[in-house]
């Protein structure tokens, strides 16, 4: 039962695609630093033991003294895990390579698929006075995906435009089907947006025209192009937003997250950006 007295809670979104090089962390950090720019507090919680999340807002190694597999294997308090990024509005919790382990030793824990979403159902969130929650999952089907999964409201899926790209979809789809029926019946897909597109390409074209014949309005109208700032923009441990704010990359995220919010239902809180 829901406690009157506290604020709302933040939406919680997983970033999921068990396949690799899709842009999951490109549009998780991106997605999160625009929805930022909107004026949501947006806090980035980091599960995949790459940590491209963590680089790509340029938190250090050292600066990782509690992550994400604190959170899940010591029960770490939220407030000693959250870090600052340079980006305001936007915190994040850091992964490291320790993650990778995390599947092993979650196998023999009763609340195995819980325990992200009690971490993040702690009293001491409110504190942070969030938005929007959005989780980084690794590029597989494992026990940190599922604890994403059983944690999150929606699963936004990034959709490369590519050939077999729609392969791989319906093994996502059903995992979130079985999520539904066994831990979190409340669970959706939030949306798949296609990433890496180009409109020259007729191969970009007809995967967008697959994806939107059979899976409707579940497609985003905000494609993410193929753009050269969106990939420079990591190795300068910045968002595209930030890297170069008038790149078609940043044109996009930022119209992604209006989408977003507006499938929410939520209105931008500085309304002056929310025009673009």
């Amino acid at each position: 039962m829901s406690d009157p007295m506290r604020p709302p809670a933040p939406k919680i979104i997983a970033v999921s695609n068990q396949k690799g090089g899709v842009g999951k962390t490109t549009t998780t950090i991106n997605l999160g630093a625009a929805l930022a720019e909107l004026g949501f507090k947006v806090l980035l919680v980091d599960l995949d033991p790459q940590g491209n999340a963590s680089t790509g807002l340029g938190i250090e190694g050292e600066s990782r003294q509690h992550t994400t597999y604190d959170l899940l294997l010591d029960e770490a308090p939220l407030t000693s895990v959250v870090l600052t990024s340079g980006i305001e509005r936007l915190l994040i919790a850091p992964a490291t390579t320790d993650l990778s382990s995390a599947d092993i030793e979650l196998v023999s824990n009763e609340k195995r698929s819980f325990l992200l979403h009690d971490a993040l159902r702690q009293p001491q969130i409110d504190a942070f006075e969030l938005d929007y929650i959005l989780i980084d999952c690794p590029p597989s089907l494992n026990l940190l995906t599922v604890n994403a999964m059983v944690a999150a409201d929606s699963v936004l899926v990034p959709l490369q435009s590519e050939f077999f790209a729609l392969e791989g979809l319906s093994q996502l789809m059903l995992s979130v089907r079985e999520v539904r029926e066994t831990a979190n019946p409340n669970i959706r897909i939030e949306g798949i947006v296609l990433t890496m597109y180009d409109k020259r390409n007729n191969l970009s074209r007809l995967v967008e025209k697959d994806a939107r014949d059979n899976l409707g309005d579940l497609v985003f109208n905000t494609v993410i192009p193929r753009n050269v700032r969106v990939s420079e923009a990591p190795s300068f441990a910045l968002p595209v937003l930030d890297y170069d704010s008038a790149s078609a990359g940043s044109a996009a995220y930022r119209a992604l997250a209006r989408e977003l919010a507006a499938r929410n239902k939520l209105a931008p809180k500085k309304g002056e950006l929310a025009n673009g």
